[in-house]
């Protein structure tokens, strides 16, 4: 679903689309489908699970989960970019995790792509994961954000700050996002593995689309619980 390839029902992502708070945004991903051709092989997802995050000073509350929480740094840069923009950051030193940027330039927020459907590009998909251990369904493929970015072949640090709007090409990789014309019903709950306040209710940053088989457990963080 690239520049000319973008089927009935979706369009082609704007940045005036990714204007808004995280936690606003993020459910409009879904059902959306993020292409990307790295090394001449195109995978792309349908997205089922997301998560907000909001760096400091954006919204009402402190976000104590995001990685912008304290305010700019050389990891976190891209989350302060123009919406469009993939963060990409390193999990655990091995798994290449994405997040699409939204929000103002000048403030940070980022919705980190938990897990999808892998609806084109299966075999590649597949290859890239394989090398990180097993598969054992189809529907494991993208389920969870460190697999999500190994299928699709986003790799910190050369691929942090693509655009997936003007899709511009960086490190060999090109990547577009289009979004659902009538996003699918969702629902919300805690985001994973947070630790603290910032993984309970009182943040239901997560978003999902109810039943997908794609859609990865809930596991709560350190002195969260989950709701």
């Amino acid at each position: 679903m690239g520049r000319h390839d973008v089927r009935d029902g979706w369009h082609e992502a704007a940045r005036e689309e990714l204007l808004g708070l995280p936690a606003d945004v993020a459910p409009r991903l879904l059902g959306g489908v993020l292409t990307t051709v790295v090394g001449g092989e195109e995978v792309a997802v349908r997205l089922t699970e997301v998560e907000a995050y909001h760096g400091l000073g954006t919204g009402d509350v402190h976000d104590a989960g995001s990685h912008a929480r304290m305010g700019r740094t050389a990891r976190n840069a891209t989350m302060w970019g123009e919406p469009g923009r993939l963060y990409v950051y390193l999990s655990h030193g091995i798994h290449s995790c994405v997040n699409v940027v939204c929000g103002p330039e000048g403030t940070a927020g980022g919705i980190l792509l938990r897990a999808g459907e892998i609806v084109r590009g299966a075999e590649a998909a597949l290859r890239r994961r394989e090398a990180r251990g097993v598969v054992r369904a189809p529907r494991d493929l993208a389920r969870g954000p460190g697999r999500l970015g190994d299928a699709i072949g986003l790799r910190h640090p050369v691929h942090d700050g693509i655009d997936v709007v003007t899709g511009e090409p960086r490190a060999g990789a090109v990547a577009r996002l289009a979004l659902a014309d009538d996003p699918p019903a969702h629902v919300a709950g805690p985001r994973v593995g947070v630790a603290g306040l910032a993984g309970t209710s009182a943040f239901p940053w997560r978003f999902s689309i109810p039943g997908d088989p794609t859609v990865s457990p809930f596991r709560p963080g350190r002195g969260a619980a989950p709701s």
